[in-house]
């Protein structure tokens, strides 16, 4: 269905611009009413008048003899043919960002959009601090972000690059493995004060939900303590941790989840452990922007 509409509107741009030829000025203005949403936010962005952002649309619209947007209580609502031109507009935006950090660095720019995948907690605990200390030396590279916990993004190629905790990945997938992950029994200090921490069996658990099943943490404690009853069962190991470090409860984590305000209650579980995959498609490893991509983060997150 998705790849029928894209074909529909490619078919609409081509129609509408065999009697007008469409300029840049033409995109950068769909591409502010489709940002903005309504005239006061397009003329914002295009440091013009109201009035100007609204007669050029008329008149953009007259040219190419079809609507491009839709006014409503919401605002100016792009149609299938506006939200194509906006998406070209973009590219061309992001080329013209690229020649022109090209021209001031006198040096080949690595450009383009990489669609990286991995879980909530890698994003958090080790994906953000290290796109924080590289990303700034690639002003052209794009990164859209999405977390899951499956393998399936790659496989349908919704995704470039995955950052995944697992001990067998995908053999259809190539890649390295950048880290051993071990796991503690770990609680807030405020907690502490309050239980027995030598009865683990005693104290109020958090844990993940039956969203993951084979998560290493989840064997742990059917295993050790299959008596235990859990009083949070969260969708996501972020929020496991932020539960536990907030004082409700104990919990099994990863190690590099266990910061501030968390105390480890056991050395790591022998037998529990995982690892730290960095992992692409084949057909990927052609694309200047995900191998610059994948080898800045296999630099910053390779652990010896």
């Amino acid at each position: 269905m998705a790849f029928t509409h894209s074909i529909l509107a490619l078919s609409q741009v081509i129609n509408a611009t065999a009697h007008y030829r469409l300029d840049y000025p033409d995109l950068s203005l769909i591409l502010a009413l489709v940002r903005g949403g309504s005239l006061a936010r397009a003329s914002a962005l295009l440091n013009v008048d109201v009035s100007t952002v609204f007669r050029a649309v008329r008149r953009l619209e007259a040219a190419l003899g079809q609507q491009l947007f839709e006014k409503s209580r919401a605002g100016y609502l792009p149609t299938s043919l506006a939200q194509t031109l906006a998406e070209q507009a973009e590219r061309a935006e992001q080329a013209l960002e690229a020649a022109r950090i090209g021209v001031e660095q006198g040096a080949e720019v690595i450009s383009g959009t990489v669609r990286l995948t991995c879980t909530d907690s890698v994003l958090q605990g080790l994906l953000v601090p290290a796109l924080a200390q590289f990303m700034p030396g690639y002003p052209a590279l794009t990164i859209e972000l999405s977390t899951s916990n499956d393998f399936a993004n790659l496989s349908r190629r919704d995704a470039d690059i995955a950052l995944r905790m697992t001990r067998t990945p995908p053999e259809h997938l190539v890649g390295r493995c950048l880290a051993q992950v071990s796991y503690r029994v770990c609680a807030s200090t405020a907690y502490l004060k309050s239980v027995d921490a030598e009865d683990l069996a005693s104290l109020t658990w958090i844990a993940p939900d039956d969203f993951l099943p084979d998560h290493p943490t989840v064997a742990w404690r059917r295993q050790q303590l299959p008596g235990v009853t859990l009083s949070y069962r969260c969708n996501s190991m972020l929020s496991v941790t932020e539960l536990a470090r907030a004082g409700l409860g104990v919990a099994v984590l990863p190690d590099f989840l266990i910061g501030d305000g968390l105390q480890p209650l056991s050395e790591p579980l022998h037998g529990y452990d995982t690892a730290l995959w960095l992992l692409t498609r084949p057909d990927c490893r052609a694309l200047r922007s995900v191998v610059t991509l994948f080898d800045e983060l296999g630099r910053i997150l390779k652990r010896p």
